[in-house]
């Protein structure tokens, strides 16, 4: 996270087995330059410690004894209140839940929450018949209509009471990316209600089972693009080839192989898509003839002959629909805007990232990005160098507002 540093998070945590979970989302917001704060309800200190979460978060803890001493200038849930940018309550119990849906405030946590303002992240985790319950998920989808809370899925699996179902906290990679997805919007729903289409990593041309023209493509940009839209309120799709990262929760995913398949996926999604980026790298060319047995290697020709591939972007453009936006992107070494001006208008775009993979920290496989956002209007806009989930948050400000 190389948001603008310190940023603060005032991270929450109840009482379940989960706990533990946690240390690593306090961890790992702490590396990335935030300043982060605990609350430990009395029930989550049966499960962790004051000094485990004080030595992850390099600041003391706060617990219910703090909140009911009169030590402070301020009330303490006022000043943790008023500091927060970011409030995450993990794991949500079914009992926390409940007091913050029906407004109710009994502890430092609770008390905290009411004398905020920022957005406040959920991530429940709870035995699969409670988070059943019709007066849990009563209770779940009521909190969920207030536009401050914003609430992680169950994950499906096995649980610490040894049953296997819902219930599961999201893992602690997936809460810090939507952490950071906050910082970057300060928790707006810009998307919310479109219909947002994305592809991402590279595809596979294959000479004969074994053997394959492809790129080096991660998919990590189209992801990162995929979860920015979903945690802006949109409806994603994700139509993705060989990617080496996790694909979110939430997010509607299309598999695909070679540049035939993801052509009939994005043809057949498009349609009903409001914003469409094209951020996969699909192959220009393709072997010219396919063998189903693997070759020997004395079989192998000299040169390959090679056949075009059907540039999907163009096909997207030709028939994009007035109210519909489509995006590209162009991965370009030396002069990145020539070119991508180039796409940009020949393929009848309405913008194109121009995206440099010759620069240190940049381009595929890497975890950070900077471009070029170039639109028809005849808008140039750098993009700062930084993580690719700052980059996708800044290419869907620029397309909101453009």
């Amino acid at each position: 996270m190389s948001l603008q540093s310190p940023r603060r998070v005032l991270v929450g945590i109840g009482g379940g087995i989960a706990a533990y979970k946690v240390c690593e989302v306090i961890s790992t917001l702490f590396k990335s330059g935030a300043e982060v704060r605990v609350i430990l309800t009395d029930s989550a200190r049966q499960f962790i410690t004051p000094l485990t979460v004080s030595t992850l978060s390099r600041h003391p803890a706060y617990t219910d004894a703090d909140f009911w001493q009169p030590t402070h200038q301020r009330p303490l849930h006022i000043v943790l209140g008023e500091w927060a940018e970011i409030m995450l309550i993990a794991p949500l119990t079914a009992n926390t839940l409940a007091k913050l849906a029906y407004g109710m405030a009994d502890n430092l946590l609770t008390n905290t929450v009411l004398a905020s303002t920022c957005p406040v992240l959920l991530a429940p985790a709870m035995n699969t018949e409670m988070w059943q319950q019709v007066a849990v998920q009563r209770n779940w989808q009521q909190l969920l209509t207030d536009n401050r809370f914003y609430g992680m899925s169950t994950g499906y699996g096995l649980l610490a009471c040894d049953r296997v179902g819902a219930g599961r906290m999201a893992e602690p990679a997936e809460i810090v990316t939507h952490i950071q997805s906050l910082l970057c919007t300060s928790g707006k729903r810009d998307l919310l209600g479109k219909q947002v289409l994305i592809s991402a990593g590279g595809t596979r041309e294959y000479l004969d089972p074994v053997r394959f023209i492809g790129n080096p493509a991660t998919g990590k940009m189209g992801i990162a693009l995929a979860q920015a839209a979903f945690h802006r309120g949109a409806d994603v799709t994700l139509v993705h080839g060989i990617v080496n990262a996790e694909i979110p929760s939430g997010v509607r995913s299309l598999p695909v192989v070679s540049a035939a398949e993801m052509e009939k996926a994005m043809l057949e999604c498009f349609p009903t898509a409001d914003i469409t980026v094209m951020a996969a790298a699909v192959a220009d060319v393709k072997p010219a003839n396919y063998t189903r047995e693997k070759l020997p290697k004395r079989s192998l020709p000299e040169s390959l002959p090679l056949a075009p591939v059907t540039d999907i972007l163009a096909q997207l453009g030709h028939c994009k629909q007035p109210q519909q936006i489509l995006i590209g992107f162009a991965a370009q070494t030396g002069d990145i805007v020539t070119p991508a001006l180039e796409k940009l208008h020949r393929k009848k775009l309405d913008a194109i990232v121009a995206n440099p993979i010759d620069l240190p920290d940049s381009g595929f496989g890497s975890d950070n990005n900077q471009a070029i956002f170039l639109n028809k209007a005849g808008d140039r806009i750098a993009i700062a160098p930084g993580t690719k989930l700052e980059m996708a948050h800044r290419v869907f400000d620029l397309v909101v507002s453009h």
